[in-house]
């Protein structure tokens, strides 16, 4: 009998992720796998089909950051709008470039953003001296803080047809579920660039930036 109520608890957690393992529940996040189950009924036998149907209670493992939570992540590539980067399973996490290091600039010829804090104002950020910028560049890890997420649903809708020929929409592909991130604060941005000293000298108000998530 306990070994029975072990199969069927393996296959019920086998269909749970292959349903929402590795998707986006709106409002709620990226779902991983499944935790475990709290409650899962006697089967009951679907008309037509023959199959069991369970009602299950389940507990699911998300990702979805809170906001100013500090992660690590991997910067995946660089444009003049920002940054974007990835923790692995999720490629969707950007950086603005007005919540980078100020003053920054980015360098189409690295491609790649990069920040000068010793910046004399008569100059422009692009005539600096190479040697003298803190890059951020394609690969590094950085420590960043959430500031907002976003979900989208974009259905397709209604198909149109004109003269009695479909018309196909260009609709733009967006990603059901993205993370706004910054790196302007003490603390934040690639770790290369802060050691612990630094980050003890920065003072109270710089405890979020040390926590790893």
């Amino acid at each position: 009998m306990f070994n029975l109520a072990i199969l069927k608890d393996t296959a019920i957690i086998a269909e749970l992720n292959k349903k929402y393992a590795n998707r986006v529940l709106h409002d709620v996040g990226l779902c991983i796998c499944v935790f475990d189950i709290t409650e899962a009924g006697e089967g009951k036998v679907r008309y037509g089909d023959g199959f069991l149907w369970y009602k299950v209670v389940f507990r699911m493992v998300i990702f979805r950051p809170f906001t100013s939570e500090v992660i690590l992540a991997k910067v995946m590539s660089s444009d003049r709008y920002g940054i974007r980067l990835s923790v692995g399973f999720f490629d969707d996490i950007y950086v603005p470039i007005a919540y980078l290091p100020q003053p920054n600039a980015f360098d189409p010829n690295e491609p790649a953003h990069f920040w000068l804090p010793s910046h004399d104002e008569s100059t422009e950020l692009l005539d600096s001296p190479t040697a003298d910028r803190m890059w951020i560049d394609k690969g590094e890890v950085v420590r960043v803080r959430v500031e907002a997420d976003e979900f989208y649903d974009d259905e397709p809708g209604p198909v149109k047809m004109a003269d009695g020929v479909q018309v196909v929409r260009e609709v733009q592909a967006r990603a059901p579920f993205t993370i706004t991130a910054s790196m302007a604060e003490q603390g934040l941005g690639p770790t290369s660039w802060w050691s612990s000293a630094q980050l003890e000298e920065g003072g109270e108000g710089d405890d979020g930036a040390m926590d790893e998530g």
